[in-house]
């Protein structure tokens, strides 16, 4: 970090943060604090629900996903667009109907208050978790590769964040987050085609594309219908449509959103604008991933890119061994540099040799090899080490080979897509304990100033909730795949209770609000004993079937009560 860096990433974050409060200062009451008065025009309503979804582990963890599994993460997106558009038909016009302020007042309005509530307490769980997560990704990435202090970053983050979300609510939002979609994206496109000219020179994009593909990682379609693959073309059309439907449909950080409209029109076009560009984004990201992937096959790479673990070696007794597959490695990339740079030349006459590409393969998999030994004898000096580095390879990159000025500028893209995405989260969270819990339980009538004044307070508090949330978190195996397990685990049991009470106008209350709890309390059982006794890449169930079960379970389980109900009832009546 040079000066001029620290100087582009002060002056970016201060920015969006002074402009964001300044802005949209003077909330006069709670509609305007939590619907943005509904003046929020269609393309600010898209770029701020694409702001939601695009958090810092989107950029931090995507590009290393692709780095060590190829493209095919991107097969997660192919039920998102579908699922905006049953959203824009069915869900949005009846929010807009029922004038709600939160997507779990609708409940009430069709089934009771103790449906709304459980649905509340459950978003509140599980995007309070993911709000510090939100914190956390970025702030123990860049605390263990610059020696920034982690309890720090957490705190400096979320407070941020805290000053423009507590000033101005949903408007604040929006606006912030519309500077950041423009900062997130200006510094991804710089950084992917300055990884292009540090090919070599007589490397095309296509050659790099082959590449990629002679290494397995252009395989972006599985149509395997292996439950344990976790990423197949049908678990993200089932279950990645499920859970857009219910993170889009139902979770109030994406709902607020769009609530904001200016109309229900403009609600649907900021959404399909959401549903047209979030997979050529997302395969923009994985893309850039790869091609990181190919500047490593002529350059040094690290033996495991988490910086933590090599200063941690270094101290232990296995130091020798260590520093002697890095030797090994260090041969090996000698190595597959001149099979590249042959391979390249055998392209440029237009002949993709089958023999080069073979040896490209069984380095690939000697390097592989290299790695699996250095992560064993990471855990033999330290059992609690976390030894997958996929969250570290694109930050490793950003910092040893952009110049000065960009590394300052991609790490305010990393800040200001967490804050993007925890202001999202706040307000929703704020939104929803005020409106769905504490004004429907208040039993003596207050006036709107109290209601803002509570709304704000739960912002503040939920702020606190969140820094702490992410000063107590511990890495997962990738913080991408963290976030939508969180998802996952709960959302297929709230999208069943929304679909109840959409389509299925027989079933009622009593037998949704207990079929949704046997639904949760199964997909809790399902997750423990299916994935996470698991070690990774041997779990019996890829995390996204979780969002299509918890919804078919509830949906069927509330048809059978209900028709038992019935039953009782016309036994009675006989």
């Amino acid at each position: 970090m040079q000066l001029f860096d620290w100087v582009i990433l002060i002056v970016t974050l201060l920015f969006i943060v002074i402009y964001g409060a300044w802005k949209t200062k003077g909330s006069k009451n709670v509609e305007d604090f939590i619907l943005g008065s509904n003046e929020t025009p269609w393309h600010i309503v898209g770029l701020s629900v694409m702001a939601t979804q695009a958090s810092a582990i989107t950029f931090l963890s995507t590009p290393g996903q692709a780095y060590h599994d190829g493209m095919g993460f991107v097969q997660f997106y192919f039920g998102l667009p579908i699922a905006m558009v049953v959203i824009c038909v069915t869900f949005i016009p009846l929010y807009h109907k029922y004038k709600v302020y939160t997507a779990y007042e609708y409940l009430e309005k069709r089934f009771d208050l103790k449906t709304r509530s459980l649905a509340a307490i459950l978003f509140l769980f599980q995007r309070g978790l993911g709000t510090g997560l939100t914190i956390y990704a970025p702030a123990i990435i860049l605390s263990a590769i610059l020696g920034w202090n982690l309890t720090y970053m957490n705190i400096i983050i979320g407070v941020l964040v805290i000053i423009y979300t507590f000033s101005g609510g949903t408007k604040a939002v929006n606006v912030t987050q519309k500077q950041q979609m423009f900062v997130i994206m200006s510094g991804m496109l710089i950084t992917f085609f300055l990884i292009l000219h540090y090919l070599p020179n007589d490397m095309t994009f296509t050659s790099a594309l082959h590449i990629a593909g002679a290494n397995d990682k252009m395989n972006i379609v599985n149509f395997s219908f292996d439950p344990e693959e976790k990423y197949t073309f049908w678990s993200g059309i089932t279950g990645g449509f499920f859970l857009a439907l219910a993170y889009f449909g139902t979770d109030q950080s994406q709902v607020g959103r769009y609530l904001s409209g200016r109309s229900v029109r403009e609600s649907q076009m900021g959404l399909i604008m959401n549903g047209l560009l979030k997979v050529p984004m997302q395969f923009f990201i994985l893309l850039t991933g790869v091609m990181v992937f190919v500047f490593f096959q002529f350059n040094p790479v690290p033996l495991n890119f988490n910086p933590n673990n090599k200063a941690m070696i270094e101290k232990s007794a296995y130091k020798g061994e260590y520093n002697a597959l890095e030797q090994k490695l260090d041969d090996l990339s000698e190595d597959k540099k001149v099979i590249n740079l042959l391979y390249i030349d055998q392209l440029n006459q237009d002949y993709d040799n089958p023999i080069l590409r073979k040896e490209l393969v069984a380095l690939s998999n000697k390097e592989k090899d290299l790695r699996d030994r250095a992560k064993e004898i990471i855990l033999k000096a330290d059992s609690n080490s976390e030894t997958n580095d996929k969250d570290y390879v694109f930050f490793h990159f950003i910092l040893n080979y952009l110049p000065k000025g960009l590394i300052g500028l991609l790490l305010a893209v990393i800040i200001s897509a967490a804050m993007s995405s925890t202001a999202s989260g706040l307000n929703a969270l704020a939104s929803t304990t005020a409106i769905d819990i504490y004004k429907r339980n208040l039993k003596e009538e207050k006036s709107e100033k109290h209601y803002l004044y509570a709304t704000k307070f739960f912002t503040l508090l939920w702020g606190i909730i969140a820094i702490l949330f992410a000063c107590i978190g511990t890495l997962f195996e990738n913080l991408i795949q963290l976030v939508n397990i969180i998802g996952s685990i709960f959302y297929g049991t709230v999208l069943g209770i929304f679909l109840v009470g959409f389509y299925i106008h027989k079933v009622q209350s009593k037998a949704i609000f207990y079929s949704a709890v046997v639904s949760q309390i199964t997909i809790f059982i399902i997750y423990y004993y299916a994935i996470y006794i698991f070690p990774s890449g041997e779990e019996k169930l890829g995390y996204l079937w979780l969002n299509f079960i918890g919804a078919m379970l509830t949906i069927v389980i509330s048809l059978l009560l209900q028709w038992t109900i019935f039953r009782k009832q016309k036994a009675i009546m006989e």
